[in-house]
């Protein structure tokens, strides 16, 4: 063996010492913690390698996605998270809070007050937060809550909205305190700011959209309390040659129109949902509400009731002197409403003719009876405590498709 070594030495012309300790070993058989440490080390290796190389690529995705949405013409003002954080003070006045994050009230370098929304663990869908980002920024109108800005940086998703002083609609219709009680006129403007707001959605764009959550807490007041459509977080987009659409299961059960449970839907979903706000401005209350007796917990399949029995001026709201010595303009209301709740959504009316109704412009007779003769609605619709349900992804809306300002 030694010789063996000599003649190898100096045919190699290299003395090395790692040469003769593996020449000496030479035939040996391999430890097997020696097999399985070096077997384990080469594994890890390549798996770092392919993780650094899946970060590298992640990271160049999120860069040119920032990158394309800052070459976007019309977009709105995008923020640091910095600046938000200065602006609303390390987020420490809070507006509420809903499914996707918290709402803060902050105010930008030039003193206008805005409304911060953070998104709360959305990293895995930040792709649909960047097209939703583009295309809010895109649509103008009074009745929708306009998108100052944005913030995208890493983790970080905020949205900057309008500060809207007088907060949601829930605050002011479920109210028991007469000093904040409605009177019927501003319900009734209310309700038409609503109507305007939806009808723009389905009708004033290339392509309709459909909010696909409304409801009380969507529905923002403005110092003047004119009412605008807010979070447009659930919406999607319905091209105009298509009847309907399907689409996974999403809102706020209570609000939520019977053909859900087939998940084939158009954008009479949201007529529904006005048709349920509608009834809860009228009766100022919750379409689900404990405190009521058990067979009035349900709002709709009372109101159902008290059309059979012909006596809805008992649901016009009873906190407010206002809306009683109204009641039967109220009432004349809630036929607006029951034929928004048709079970068939090929009955209901489309936004637009639910405006014209409301100006005037068209006067249609409504028999409450021909509504309300199909079966109660499913209890599995009018759900319980009015809990979000699991949210599908968005659809990402273009906004090149939609109109300017109208």
């Amino acid at each position: 063996m030694n010789l063996y070594i000599e003649v190898y030495i100096k045919v190699q012309n290299v003395p090395s010492e790692a040469s003769l300790r593996h020449l000496t070993n030479y035939g040996k058989k391999k430890h097997p913690l020696e097999v399985i440490l070096g077997s384990s080390l080469g594994s890890l290796f390549l798996l770092i390698g392919i993780f650094v190389l899946l970060f590298w690529k992640k990271e160049n995705a999120d860069e040119a996605e920032e990158y394309d949405l800052d070459h976007v013409a019309g977009m709105p003002t995008r923020y640091s998270y910095h600046d938000l954080q200065a602006s609303t003070e390390n987020f420490s006045k809070e507006l509420g809070r809903g499914g996707f994050g918290t709402v803060f009230e902050g105010a930008l370098i030039d003193g206008t007050k805005v409304a911060v929304k953070r998104l709360d663990g959305l990293s895995q869908i930040k792709k649909s937060f960047l097209a939703e980002v583009e295309t809010i920024g895109s649509i103008h109108h009074f009745n929708l809550v306009r998108l100052i800005g944005f913030c995208a940086e890493k983790s970080h998703m905020l949205l900057v909205y309008e500060y809207m002083s007088n907060g949601s609609l829930d605050r002011w219709v479920f109210q028991k305190n007469p000093e904040m009680l409605l009177d019927w006129h501003h319900r009734k403007k209310i309700i038409l700011d609503i109507a305007k707001g939806l009808t723009y959605l389905h009708e004033g764009c290339r392509q309709k959209i459909v909010h696909l959550d409304i409801k009380s807490q969507n529905i923002l007041l403005d110092e003047n309390f004119n009412a605008k459509v807010s979070d447009f977080g659930l919406s999607k987009l319905v091209d105009r040659d298509q009847s309907q659409v399907v689409t996974a299961m999403r809102g706020t059960p209570g609000y939520m129109a019977p053909e859900w449970l087939t998940s084939v839907i158009t954008e009479k979903v949201d007529v529904y949902s006005f048709g349920v706000v509608l009834l809860e401005i009228l009766c100022g209350r919750r379409n689900f509400d404990r405190s009521q007796s058990e067979e009035a917990m349900h709002l709709l399949e009372l109101f159902k009731k008290k059309i059979e029995e012909d006596q809805l001026l008992d649901l016009v709201d009873k906190n407010s002197e206002d809306m009683q010595s109204n009641g039967v303009e109220v009432v004349n209301m809630m036929r607006v409403a029951a034929w928004c709740l048709h079970n068939d959504y090929t009955k209901r009316p489309s936004m637009s003719m639910v405006d014209k109704f409301l100006e005037g412009v068209v006067n249609i007779e409504l028999d409450l009876d021909y509504f309300f003769s199909n079966p109660p609605l499913p209890n599995t619709i009018l759900g319980v405590d009015n809990q979000e349900v699991h949210v599908a992804t968005t659809t990402s809306l273009i906004a090149s498709i939609l109109s300017g300002p109208r």
